[in-house]
């Protein structure tokens, strides 16, 4: 049976395929940048600020060369290798995502939005669950330089993921109605997520494997 679109349900499917006219960027042009250009300016801005930081962490590393690796062999590089993979999994749910609201499969399309926000829900326990162990060694903000850095590195993407999740809902949010759906939202959504995957990866690298 199919459901009258636009009355606050899930997107149904007619003949095994969404009706995708309803989207409000269906008919524009495909552009080669996804999402809005002030996303893209975050990105930019996100990626220079993280940069320099992992410059003035690299510094500070072969200052103190010893202390850093005595430090960093307390962090359990199995919880970083997960929390790299949760996130890399969110970040194909979240390309699915969208390739399936450009296709107008919106049921699809909410799926793999959910799973995403799922993923990044599991990384957020495990890296408390993470600083919990951390802290019960006693490895705190104060202990040395290293942790630090560890700490402050960690918390600033954890509030990137929690931010991340309003943009999610905001994505939700625009795929649930055929009246206020928008393609350019959605991908604009996808780009912040993707960018906060990509800061992880060098926090990633620099924490737990650089020696």
């Amino acid at each position: 049976m199919t459901n009258i679109a636009g009355a606050g349900s899930a997107p149904d499917e007619v003949d095994g395929r969404s009706v995708a006219t309803d989207t409000k960027d269906g008919d524009k042009p495909a552009k080669f940048v996804p999402g809005q250009p002030d996303m893209w300016a975050f990105v930019l801005f996100e990626t220079l600020l993280f940069t320099s930081y992992w410059v003035v962490y690299l510094i500070f590393r072969t200052q103190n060369h010893e202390l850093f690796l005595q430090s960093q062999a307390d962090l359990d590089l199995r919880i970083g290798v997960f929390n790299t993979i949760v996130l890399l999994s969110s970040s194909w749910s979240v390309a699915r995502c969208v390739q399936a609201s450009r296709e107008g499969r919106f049921r699809a399309a909410l799926t793999n939005a959910f799973l995403t926000i799922f993923f990044g829900f599991v990384f957020l326990v495990s890296k408390m669950f993470e600083w919990i162990k951390e802290i019960q060694m006693g490895n705190t903000f104060t202990t040395n330089e290293f942790f630090q850095h560890y700490y402050f590195l960690t918390s600033i993407h954890f509030l990137h993921v929690l931010i991340g999740f309003v943009v999610m809902g905001v994505v939700v949010y625009q795929l649930w109605s055929p009246a206020r759906r928008s393609q350019q939202l959605v991908e604009t959504g996808a780009t912040y997520w993707h960018t906060v995957d990509f800061l992880w990866v060098p926090i990633f690298a620099l924490l737990y494997v650089v020696r």
